[in-house]
This record gives structure tokens, C-alpha cells and sequence, in this order.
């Protein structure tokens, strides 16, 4: 049996792969990975040099970690598919946002060892915020087992699974705000003369040089922020504006929908 298989080849599963294998987790013929596309099975094929198949049966009959890395909408038909493959010696985990442990469980028609978890997309620089929880039949030491591998592209926590939809939000989907903003910041800059691929080194930097000042510092964002703005100055007009502009309530909205939205699904 291998230790790890991938249903589904896309991107996170890419991302995942590479902090795997980068971390000798496991050894790339220990992995096997499911594509239904021929294109999917010769990228992750030739970048990794994995096992691949076209049959997920064979993906889930031959791995002892399955990873369900395929889009929430083809959770059941693929379920349905592996179901009888899996055994009580099977860890199945999950990466979809709005499919519960008891859902999960349920489409397995059986208990099921089950893993929750919600990745981002910084997993493929390994960078990620995977958040982690599980169903009463993952024993301890499965789950730090787990934890090793969702670690390896990023950084992972374990959470009530209540929270997993917020986590959708604050991290899952936040990605694409972050972008938007250093998209934003990129174009004033280059309206006040600065080069296009210039502008995006400056605003990407900043950002992820803030970001760590939170991480690192433990000082609270407002603190962080008021060291930047002096009396006066050029930082708290710009400030000004922003609050003027609902900056800070457009978030907390945009946020707000998307976790209803993963609650819906």
C-alpha cells in the first residue's frame, strides 16, 4: 500500500505534493495521484515523478492517506465511486469548504476515518493556512500525522470544525482581497509615474513584510499601524481616506457573504 494519494491533480494538490515531497514525508513512489485528463496525469507525472492513474478506485484502493483534493460539487459522485474501497484502515482528507465530517460520512454510507481540512492558495509558494479538524475514529497519532503533512506546504491549526466557515473567509478566500489590494496600490503607483513591474515588487514587499510584523511582533494591528502614522503626516491622511471610503466595512462584508455562502454550500 502507499502511504499518500491524491483524487484530483489541480493546483492544491500540486501545492501539496511539493511540500510533501520537498520535506521527505514520503518518497514520490510512495504517492499516486488521480486525473481523469491525460494533460493532469503528465504534469504532476514529470514535475514530481508520482504514480498516476485514471482510475480513482485504483487511487483509493492503494493509498493509506487519501486526500479528496477534487472541486466541493464532485464530492459525492466521487465518494459514490471510491466507497467501497475504502477500509476502517483508510485516513481520508478532505479539502472542501462547506462539506462537514457527519456529510462526509454520510456519503461513505460507513464510519470512516475523516480529516477536515481548509488549505489556501500561498500552499503553492509554502506559505499556506490550512485549518484542521476530525472525526472521532482519527486516532491521535493519525492526526499528528496530519498535522506533519499540512504543515509541509505552510502552516497548519486545529479548530472546532464551527469555525470552518469563517476560515473559508478569513483565509481560504482572503487571498484574492490581498490581491486586489496590491493591485490596487500597484496602479496608484504607477499613475504617480513608478513602472507597472516596479509598482507590484513595492506593494507585494509591503504587504508581506506587514504581514509578518503581525506574526512576528505579537504587537496588535491598530499598535502596528499607529507607528506608521505620524502627527500630520502623509499615513494618517491616507488612513482618513480609507475609513472615508468604508475601506475597513467593505471587508468585514465581503467576509460576511462569502462565510454565508460556504454555509450554503
Amino acid at each position: 500500500m502507499m502511504k499518500l494519494g491524491f483524487i484530483g491533480t489541480g493546483n492544491m494538490a500540486t501545492a501539496m505534493m511539493g511540500g510533501i515531497l520537498a520535506n521527505g514525508l514520503a518518497k514520490a513512489d510512495e504517492v499516486i495521484g488521480a486525473d481523469p485528463t491525460e494533460a493532469g496525469r503528465k504534469r504532476v507525472q514529470e514535475k514530481y515523478g508520482i504514480h498516476v492513474t485514471a482510475d480513482n478506485k485504483t487511487a483509493a484502493r492503494e493509498a493509506k492517506i487519501l486526500i479528496l483534493s477534487v472541486k466541493p460539487q464532485f464530492y459525492a459522485d466521487v465518494i459514490e465511486e471510491i466507497k467501497d474501497e475504502i477500509t476502517d484502515s483508510h485516513l481520508i482528507i478532505t479539502i472542501a469548504p462547506g462539506k462537514t465530517l457527519d456529510w462526509v460520512e454520510e456519503q461513505f454510507g460507513k464510519p470512516v476515518k475523516i480529516i477536515r481540512t481548509m488549505p489556501n492558495t500561498p500552499a503553492m509558494v509554502g506559505e499556506g493556512m490550512t485549518a484542521v479538524c476530525k472525526n472521532k475514529y482519527v486516532t491521535e497519532e493519525e492526526m499528528e500525522e496530519a498535522l506533519k503533512i499540512l504543515g509541509s506546504f505552510g502552516k497548519a491549526e486545529v479548530i472546532p470544525e464551527r469555525l470552518m466557515d469563517a476560515v473559508v473567509s478569513v483565509s481560504g478566500s482572503s487571498p484574492a482581497y490581498v490581491f486586489i489590494l496590491i493591485e490596487a496600490m500597484a496602479d496608484a503607483a504607477v499613475s504617480g509615474g513608478m513602472p507597472r513591474a516596479q509598482a507590484y515588487k513595492f506593494a507585494a514587499q509591503a504587504v508581506m513584510g506587514s504581514a509578518k510584523m503581525v506574526l512576528e511582533t505579537g504587537k496588535h494591528p491598530a499598535e502596528l499601524k499607529d507607528m506608521v502614522c505620524s502627527p500630520a503626516g502623509t499615513t494618517i491622511e491616507a488612513v482618513r481616506v480609507l475609513e472615508e471610503m468604508g475601506f475597513r466595512s467593505a471587508v468585514i462584508e465581503a467576509m460576511k457573504t462569502c462565510e454565508e455562502i460556504s454555509k450554503s454550500l
